[in-house]
């Protein structure tokens, strides 16, 4: 009987208490770690719940330009796969440096990028000696590559990119080319050719390529580079005359490489996508996924290559690769030249 009673009779208070925790504690603990676990998780990937609102793309140039169009398109294309509207805001003028410094000094959560051609953020900067702004920006991919084509006045007594050759070496100083402005891409490519080629021909600064268009046409000056479709209905009606292009395009334009006649030149001109340092790795890696999609749609693409656009999707490493590549080639033009914007 002793032994039934000890059974049955309640337990002490500190026990019956003990056991109250203790069983409380196994039923919250499933939701204390829930808790704890889930703001870990969003802590460890802030690409999770990216874009959760409209994203700044900052684009160097006036609207209604080349890079304006293509930023469009792209702009359009991420919006509509990542479920947020991606917003082109231009930003032209000094050389695109404006809109650099304003995505170089933004926060980096993914909603401010940059849409610069490769001239903002290699061949400008280079020829101002500081390349520090540009250090706090992260590529995401490459968007397009474009070959330049040289043209000449159809006076002159040059039919090939060998008669130019020989001309500029019997005449030094005689030949004079225009380009968009000091440092810009087309600038950098005469100096390139001069210095490859062993040339002497003068450089004419301009504010922007369609009046140096006009004055070779006139015969002011009497070169210069630029895109072929910008070109091709003055080459088609002979009021300009094509000599060679920069670099191998899509687009067949009929024309030789100039490194068929001056082996070590060529360059190309491009466009691209990049955000400020520090932001997150799985938000770049989300946007460069969604970049490869917007750079492989056929109606794109062909759409651009009548512009003389290649489409040429890269990896954020690959686009780093490029431009370390064309900081090393342009940096090596612009000392022989001496070049400087400031």
């Amino acid at each position: 009987m002793s032994v039934l009673f000890r059974l049955s009779r309640p337990a002490p208070r500190a026990g019956l208490a003990r056991a109250l925790l203790v069983a409380a504690a196994a039923l919250l603990s499933p939701l204390v770690s829930s808790a704890l676990v889930a703001p870990a998780i969003a802590q460890a990937d802030p690409a999770a719940g990216w874009p959760a609102r409209n994203v700044r793309v900052l684009v160097p140039f006036a609207a209604g330009g080349p890079a304006d169009l293509v930023a469009r398109e792209i702009a359009q294309r991420l919006g509509d796969d990542l479920g947020h509207p991606f917003v082109i805001e231009n930003q032209g003028g000094a050389g695109g440096k404006l809109a650099v410094i304003n995505v170089a000094r933004a926060e980096p959560d993914g909603y401010t990028l940059l849409f610069p051609a490769s001239g903002n953020v290699v061949s400008h900067p280079l020829a101002e000696r500081d390349m520090s702004t540009v250090e706090q920006l992260v590529p995401i991919g490459l968007v397009s590559n474009s070959a330049h084509v040289l043209v000449i006045n159809p006076a002159l007594p040059i039919r090939t990119m060998a008669d130019l050759v020989a001309y500029a070496k019997a005449n030094p100083g005689t030949l004079h080319f225009g380009s968009a402005g000091t440092g810009a891409v087309a600038h950098l490519g005469m100096e390139m050719l001069k210095l490859t080629a062993g040339i002497d021909i003068v450089h004419v600064p301009y504010r922007g390529t369609s009046q140096a268009v006009i004055d070779v046409m006139s015969g002011q000056i009497q070169a210069t580079f630029s895109s072929m479709p910008s070109l091709k209905g003055m080459i088609d009606q002979g009021t300009l005359r094509a000599l060679g292009m920069t670099a191998k395009s899509r687009a067949e334009s009929g024309l030789p490489l100039i490194s068929d006649t001056v082996p070590e030149f060529g360059y190309t001109t491009w466009y691209g996508l990049f955000a400020p340092k520090g932001t997150p790795p799985g938000i770049v890696a989300k946007i460069s996924a969604s970049l490869k999609k917007a750079v492989a749609d056929k109606a794109l693409q062909e759409k651009l290559a009548v512009q003389g656009m290649d489409l040429d999707w890269s990896t954020p490493a690959e686009l780093e690769a490029l431009m370390k590549k064309d900081i090393a080639k342009w940096s090596k033009v612009i000392e022989a030249a001496n070049v400087r914007l400031k």
